[in-house]
């Protein structure tokens, strides 16, 4: 079936910021077809706190991404909860939240993803929206480039350099077909050189980071114990960032993704010149043959999640 999904029932997560570091409470709330994806600031009660998640509401691309509304009440680092409801076919849900950051649980999306799958989803009779993309449109900063191009299915491609660490270059390409995202990059951790944490928390960054929630980078090695929990895991992060981030289009895109040591203010950049570029998108329903070539959930599979 090409229809819409939401969630059975409402999920709670706890955890704390990355960068603020503050605790916060979530709630994954089932949401109405063609509602999409809100936030709502449930600790603001003067104005307006309800916040679309579109590209067209970032205000923040620095080391994580975040959305504000008119009325300037604004939630930062959605993009792993966002590349999770991706993921899974998630395409309607309200998320309560009681502060300014959604936590980072162990900075990968495995519990958002464990947490929608033992909620279950329930379909919701309305035709799938999808975005297509008809010509190649690309951004660059440096040698960075992101670009989005015409494919009959949703590719992510992806390439990093740090060279004089052990990360060093790292490329990969994923099919986000159904079951893809969950087994290939849901478990995968955000991650940071060693020498940039002072600066980022001088700078009111990471304040909540740790080994807990983050792989450190330390020249030809991890500070953390038991390592990576794949070769390519810092690229195949990436990937997950950017899926999360191109959710915020407000529909699941058909066409290639590659990103170029990209990140989120490449990605966002990309899609406000997507839809300021006369030809190069459309919307339209999906058929009943795409739906199992977008992100979404293989629940056969779903009991292989790792978690490390």
């Amino acid at each position: 079936m090409n229809v819409q999904r939401t969630l059975k029932r409402d999920i709670q997560i706890i955890g704390t910021g990355l960068h603020s570091g503050r605790p916060a409470r979530l709630t994954l709330a089932p949401a109405a077809a063609n509602m999409g994806i809100w936030f709502r600031r449930v600790d603001v009660r003067d104005r307006d706190n309800m916040i679309p998640a579109l590209w067209d509401m970032v205000n923040d691309t620095q080391l994580s991404t975040g959305i504000i509304n008119e009325a300037g009440v604004s939630v930062s680092t959605i993009e792993h909860l966002m590349a999770a409801l991706a993921g899974c076919g998630v395409h309607n849900a309200i998320i309560d939240i009681d502060g300014p950051e959604v936590p980072i649980m162990d900075g990968s999306a495995t519990r958002f993803v464990a947490e929608i799958q033992r909620a279950g989803l329930v379909e919701q009779g309305q035709t799938v929206t999808l975005l297509e993309i008809h010509e190649t449109v690309r951004v660059e900063k440096g040698d960075a480039f992101a670009e989005l191009s015409p494919l009959d299915r949703v590719e992510i491609d992806f390439t990093i350099d740090f060279p004089g660490t052990i990360i060093g270059r790292q490329s990969a390409t994923l099919d986000m077909r159904n079951g893809n995202f969950v087994h290939d990059i849901a478990n995968c951790r955000t991650f940071c050189r060693a020498q940039d944490v002072d600066t980022m928390r001088a700078n009111g960054r990471a304040l909540g980071g740790s080994l807990e929630n983050a792989l450190v980078v330390d020249g030809d090695h991890y500070q953390n114990a038991e390592g990576p929990r794949r070769a390519d895991e810092c690229v195949r992060h990436k990937i997950l960032d950017a899926l999360g981030d191109l959710m915020l289009a407000g529909a699941p895109i058909l066409g290639r993704y590659r990103g170029y040591k990209a990140g989120h203010a490449l990605t966002n950049q990309l899609l406000h010149k997507l839809f300021s570029t006369a030809g190069a998108r459309s919307f339209r329903l999906a058929h009943a043959a795409e739906l199992p070539l977008l992100p979404g959930p293989d629940l056969r599979d779903f009991a292989l999640l790792r978690t490390g």
